[in-house]
């Protein structure tokens, strides 16, 4: 409920000083309580920058038990993380609209991993599939993508609708310095998306001062302004793909339920138990799996998980603890039943009363194109 009723939020990505705190200033047109810029890694935390009555910083662990927060998912990566999450709370009007999120610079190197004693990835990927935009900054003087910066992207994979690139400090180049440059960030960025699509990058100086170059300031105002209707539509659109995000993981949830019964089916009543579950957890046999729940109960090979993170969850468990669809810990398939019904009734009359979606059977085609997005060849998805 605390997600739902949260303002829309935005997450900003990227290496160290590339302008990721200067966004938000320029953004809420005023500083804010526990900024730091300059040209070294100054961002040495998580922040949450939200709207209160009275500028203040509030310490992450008491941010994640506060009535009504949405971060009270973020409690389960534990205190070394909650020392480095903080709230900042600004009297800002922007904020009664929408919330930002400020993460430290992606560094390089072995920095990135082992001077962290928290889990960047993770932590990357809880906000990730949260925020309703996320923003990925790069400057015409840190083009180059490295290794962990890959692999942050590449955590990212399932969100690529939330995702705007921005080139920042690109009044700092001369305009045909800024094509090479711009040339140069699509070319690496379509080594890392791998998607056959062209993703649209904003070209801008966002800071306090306009942009200096005269040559190049019409462009990066034009491109600024666009940037900014997007995030004025977020608050319009928010309600929607918090829906949408429900959908996801209701999908997800059913794709789930249908194979840990699965699982514990193929597990034997007595002798032999060890020896199976190491077998299943295989990843091609966990595939097999798959397929065959796939066949059984129709379910869009896009629904299931991503088979290698699943397998190294589940040998860690106990086969035989999984519960059945038609066992008693699921009410004898009732609790699967609603959920069915969430998906087929329930989710179409809530998406019919949110404003621009009470045309006759807009709510339907909303949840069937989850469904025909969702469809893939199974031998693409079991891999």
């Amino acid at each position: 409920d605390a997600e739902f009723d949260a303002a829309p939020m935005v997450l900003l990505v990227g290496p160290y000083s590339v302008g990721k705190t200067s966004f938000i200033k320029y953004i809420l047109g005023r500083g804010f309580p526990g900024e730091r810029i300059g040209p070294e890694p100054t961002t040495d935390r998580f922040m949450a920058v939200m709207y209160g009555d009275q500028d203040k910083t509030v310490p992450g662990n008491a941010l994640t038990v506060a009535p009504g927060s949405p971060f009270g998912g973020l409690k389960y990566f534990g205190n070394n993380f909650l020392t480095r999450f903080e709230g900042s709370i600004v009297n800002a009007p922007v904020l009664e609209k929408l919330s930002l999120i400020d993460t430290p610079g992606v560094l390089s190197g072995e920095k990135q991993k082992l001077n962290r004693n928290y889990d960047f990835d993770q932590i990357t990927r809880w906000f990730a599939e949260r925020v309703d935009m996320i923003i990925l900054l790069f400057d015409p003087f840190k083009l180059d993508i490295s290794d962990e910066l890959s692999d942050v992207i590449r955590i990212l994979k399932g969100n690529e609708d939330k995702i705007r690139v921005v080139l920042n400090k690109a009044d700092a180049v001369e305009i045909q310095q800024l094509m090479r440059v711009y040339g140069a960030l699509m070319w690496s960025l379509g080594k890392v998306f791998e998607t056959p699509e062209v993703v649209r990058v904003y070209i801008g100086s966002f800071w306090e001062a306009p942009p200096r170059n005269p040559d190049t300031a019409p462009l990066l105002q034009a491109e600024m302004d666009d940037l900014l209707d997007d995030l004025r539509e977020l608050p319009r659109s928010s309600a929607v793909r918090k829906v949408n995000e429900l959908v996801k993981r209701v999908r997800l949830l059913r794709a789930h339920t249908y194979v840990l019964h699965e699982l514990r089916d193929a597990m034997p009543n007595f002798m032999g138990r060890e020896k199976k579950q190491r077998a299943l957890c295989e990843e091609k046999e966990m595939a097999n799996t798959f397929r065959s729940v796939h066949r059984k109960r129709n379910l869009p090979p896009g629904d299931f998980p991503e088979i290698k993170k699943f397998c190294s969850i589940a040998k860690e468990l106990d086969f035989t603890d999984f519960p059945r669809v038609d066992g008693s810990r699921l009410k004898n398939g009732k609790l699967v039943e609603a959920l069915e019904r969430a998906m087929s009734e329930d989710i179409p009359r809530l998406l019919e009363s949110l404003p621009g979606l009470t045309a006759p059977g807009a709510a339907g085609i909303m949840v069937s194109n989850q469904v025909a997005g969702a469809v893939a060849e199974p031998d693409q998805v079991y891999k």
